[in-house]
């Protein structure tokens, strides 16, 4: 017996195909909670950091941290550990999409069907009303969309290319598709062979390499062949021969690997600058201040210097991405229409109190400055400021941050 992949669009039965396959071919079932949980273990970073990979909403702050890349390679890891552990096993929900093709013993299959039977199946089985239940599809087709092109690099999630086999639950019944995929299944071309076993080795060493590079702060493809290991630089970078040789570096020190090859893709071509994340240096830092101009420059000043930065002008806004986005460190001005610095400083300490609040104020007193450093402030800064001395409270302020992280 080999594997099933299970990837379904929402409200296309793929409970019952679920419970209907358990019956026909006695397959344990491995879901994408599973492996999260697995991947957490695995990356000391919990199931819940890892489960936002799975999540349309993208942080600002990932094009500096790449936390979803990272996330997706530890899932890797996770099901390779699985797959070279078990050879018989149905996998269902987002993970269906991360077995490599060339695993020839893992059958791939969709089921998908069109808006008015899965709007139907939203009203029979949420208990929407149409216009819910077509919203409820709008949000599920973006979350597979945009997880088909984090994972398997395409953005629509349906393509055929992706599947051994496409199934139609409009046009097939709940049994009639477990039979249909079990006698796929029982094809000789889908059976345990060594070559298919030699393949999950590879799939194995290609995730382990994926969680080393990306820990390191970069974003390439990986894969691996009896023990070569084969990096796909996606983006353009200057120093083309400087990164291939700290890749090189870094990838050649890992146990198993023979030999490494470097390469550029089709996207190596593009606009797109390679950005290595530099998790020595400050990557989730939120800038607030109403001086659109003045913010707006602050954060390309330290973009120069490494720094990942995101401006917003008003408090509302700070708060809102306290809660959305988890920034680490913040930058905020006391004076600001609406909710002024003070209170956001408050909410955020209150609320978020693992975040450091360095006060950057053209307006304060030294009651202000007391007041702030009272409620928990980091410092304490006066415009204008000079651009060194911001970068190394940021600095300081991202070291507790990882010191408190590394001992939690």
């Amino acid at each position: 017996m080999s594997v099933i992949s299970l990837f379904s669009g929402a409200f296309c039965k793929e409970a019952a195909v679920i419970a209907a396959l358990e019956t026909t071919t006695g397959l344990p079932v491995v879901r994408d909670a599973d492996l999260t949980d697995l991947a957490g273990k695995l990356s000391g970073l919990g199931p819940d950091k890892i489960g936002k990979a799975f999540s349309a909403k993208t942080s600002v702050f990932n094009k500096f941290t790449h936390e979803k890349q990272r996330a997706v390679a530890w899932l890797r890891l996770a099901l390779a550990t699985r797959l070279a552990e078990e050879e018989r096993m149905l996998l269902a929900g987002y993970c269906a999409l991360l077995p490599p093709r060339e695993i020839a013993h893992v059958l791939r299959v969709c089921l998908i069907a069109d808006a008015a039977f899965r709007r139907a199946a939203a009203t029979e089985e949420a208990g929407l009303a149409d216009r819910d239940a077509q919203r409820a599809l709008e949000r599920a087709d973006e979350d597979a969309s945009l997880w088909t092109a984090l994972a398997a690099g395409s953005k629509d999630p349906w393509a055929p290319s992706l599947y051994d086999m496409v199934v139609p639950m409009d046009k097939t019944g709940v049994d009639e598709a477990g039979v249909l995929i079990a006698k796929h299944l029982a094809d000789p071309a889908v059976r345990v062979t060594d070559a298919s076993k030699a393949c999950v080795r590879d799939f194995l060493l290609a995730a382990r390499v994926e969680t080393v590079v990306t820990g390191k702060g970069h974003d390439v493809g990986v894969s691996a062949k009896d023990g070569v290991v084969f990096l796909t630089i996606n983006k353009k970078v200057l120093l083309l021969d400087r990164l291939e040789n700290e890749l090189r570096g870094i990838v050649g020190k890992i146990e198993g690997v023979s030999d490494v090859v470097t390469k550029v893709g089709k996207g190596y071509y593009q606009t797109d600058i390679y950005r290595r994340a530099d998790f020595e240096m400050p990557t989730k830092v939120l800038l607030v201040d109403d001086e659109r101009e003045f913010v707006q420059t602050l954060s390309e000043r330290l973009s120069m210097r490494e720094v990942g930065s995101h401006a917003v002008f008003d408090g509302e806004s700070a708060l809102r991405m306290m809660a959305d986005d988890e920034p680490e460190v913040m930058v905020l001005d006391l004076k600001m229409p609406g909710i002024d610095g003070l209170e956001v400083l408050k909410r955020t300490k209150a609320e978020r109190p693992d975040v450091e609040v360095i006060i950057l104020t053209g307006h304060g007193s030294e009651a202000d400055q007391e007041e702030c450093m009272r409620l928990g402030a980091f410092a304490y800064l006066q415009k204008p400021v000079d651009i060194e001395k911001l970068s190394d409270t940021l600095k300081r302020a991202n070291e507790k941050v990882r010191a408190r992280k590394a001992t939690a």
